[in-house]
C-alpha cells in the first residue's frame, strides 16, 4: 500500500498544528512547525477563504495523518464506526485510538506512532501473551500488552525504559513502569482524546 514518504514537518504545518510524526524532535527546538508555522509552498503565507468543505476536509486530512491512516483505511473505519450504537463521531475516535500502534504509543513504548508502527510490525509486542505484527489490531478491555521477552535487552527498549518513568498514559490505559507492561482498563471515551479534533466537521465531510 503507498504511503507518504516525503518531509512529515510539511505535514503539521499544512495542518496548521503539531500532529508529533517524529517524536522527542517535535519537544525540542529544532521542530520545524514552531520555527516555520506558514503552511508549505511558494503561496502558503497567503491568506485564503476557507468553505465549508475546506474545513471538512482538513479535519479528516488532520485527523488520517495523526493516526497514520491511508484514504480506504480511513473509510474502513468510518463505516465501521457509523454501524456502531453510539455517537458516529465518538465511535471512530475510539476505534483509531484502540490500534495497536496508537495504545504503544500512548503507553510510552515508542517515540512516536510512526516509531510504534514500526515496532509492532517487526513483532516486538505480546498482547496477552502472544505476539501481535498487526498495527491495525484492536486491543480490547482486559488486554495486556507487553514488550516481547527477546526484545526487552536491544539498546531500543532499554532507551525506552529509562525514558517511560516522564510518561503518563491515558486514563483508559494502565502502565506498569517497572515492568513495562500495559493493560486496557477500558475503553477509550471522547473525552480521554485531548487533541483538537472536530469529529463533526468529518461527519459532515461524509455525508455531503
Amino acid at each position: 500500500m503507498a504511503r507518504y514518504t516525503g518531509a512529515v514537518c510539511r505535514l503539521c504545518r499544512r495542518e496548521g498544528m503539531k500532529l508529533y510524526l517524529k517524536g522527542d524532535r517535535c519537544y525540542s527546538d529544532k521542530c520545524a512547525f514552531v520555527n516555520k508555522q506558514s503552511a508549505p509552498g511558494q503561496h502558503g503565507t497567503s491568506r485564503k477563504k476557507v468553505s465549508e468543505y475546506g474545513l471538512q476536509l482538513r479535519e479528516k486530512q488532520k485527523v488520517k495523518r495523526i493516526y497514520g491512516l491511508q484514504e480506504n483505511q480511513f473509510r474502513i473505519y468510518y463505516d465501521k464506526a457509523s454501524r456502531m450504537q453510539g455517537v458516529t463521531g465518538s465511535n471512530l475516535l475510539s476505534l483509531l485510538e484502540r490500534r495497536l500502534d496508537n495504545v504503544v504509543y500512548r503507553l510510552g513504548m515508542a517515540s512516536s506512532r510512526v516509531d510504534a508502527r514500526q515496532l509492532v510490525r517487526h513483532g516486538h509486542f505480546t498482547v496477552n501473551g502472544k505476539k501481535v505484527n498487526i498495527p491495525s489490531f484492536l486491543v480490547k478491555e482486559g488486554q495486556v500488552i507487553s514488550i516481547k521477552e527477546g526484545s526487552r535487552k536491544s539498546p531500543k527498549f532499554e532507551a525506552i525504559a529509562a525514558a517511560i518513568a516522564h510518561r503518563n498514559p491515558p486514563a483508559w490505559l494502565d502502565l506498569d513502569k517497572d515492568n513495562l507492561v500495559g493493560k486496557v482498563i477500558a475503553m477509550p471515551t471522547r473525552e480521554d482524546i485531548d487533541m483538537p479534533i472536530n469529529e463533526q466537521l468529518i461527519i459532515e465531510l461524509y455525508n455531503r
